[in-house]
């Protein structure tokens, strides 16, 4: 029953009713989110993960930009962490880990040091819908390769509450923040990748601010 409430949540999310903004507003709307992100650089908050088949996982997000962030999930010792350089993806059960450079990541959209919408990144939408401002970001250079769906509280705070990432597929993956945090402060190695299996670490810390 969960696995459809999760489904039927995501579907309402989507087909919330939009409405309509000016050019002005729309602009307006991506200066605030630019101004917030250049100052959102650490971070700490619970989050609900929903995946496009309706699976839902929770864990302790981390966050410091540029370049670093972490996903702890409960129950698991599954993680993904970005060291400054690459990102990775441990999966416990198989007791393996897959990498990828970040900057050919979509987490590269909130994790480059000078995050500025626009040259390779465009504003493909934004809008106002769900109790959200939405604003959708693609690679201006192949924007068939993905977005993603920043949705920021349509109030004074204009924090971020989610995001959505859609894969080439069409495939969706959400993101919900509980109880962010930020500024924080982080212990060091918490964003290096320590190997569960051999304890290596392999985490770049020299990584420049």
């Amino acid at each position: 029953m969960m696995r459809f409430l999760t489904i039927i949540a995501a579907l309402l999310f989507l087909a919330a009713p939009a409405y309509a903004l000016t050019a002005q507003e729309k602009l307006g709307y991506v200066d605030r989110a630019e101004s917030y992100l250049q100052t959102f650089k650490t971070a700490k908050a619970e989050f609900i993960q929903t995946n496009h088949d309706g699976s839902q996982f929770s864990g302790t997000f981390y966050l410091n930009r540029p370049g670093r962030l972490r996903f702890d999930y409960d129950n698991s010792d599954d993680f993904v962490v970005a060291d400054g350089f690459f990102i990775y993806f441990y999966d416990a059960e198989l007791g393996e880990q897959t990498n990828a450079p970040i900057g050919q990541t979509l987490a590269d959209f909130i994790l480059r040091k000078n995050l500025k919408f626009r040259d390779d990144i465009t504003v493909q939408e934004v809008k106002r819908s769900g109790g959200y401002i939405q604003i959708t970001l693609v690679q201006t250079a192949d924007p068939a390769a993905g977005s993603i769906i920043l949705a920021f509280a349509n109030d004074q705070t204009f924090a971020l509450k989610k995001w959505r990432i859609v894969d080439p597929q069409e495939l969706i993956t959400e993101v919900e923040l509980i109880d962010l945090q930020s500024p924080v402060e982080h212990p060091d190695g918490r964003f290096a990748y320590n190997d569960p299996k051999h304890g290596q670490d392999r985490g770049q810390e020299s990584f420049n601010d």
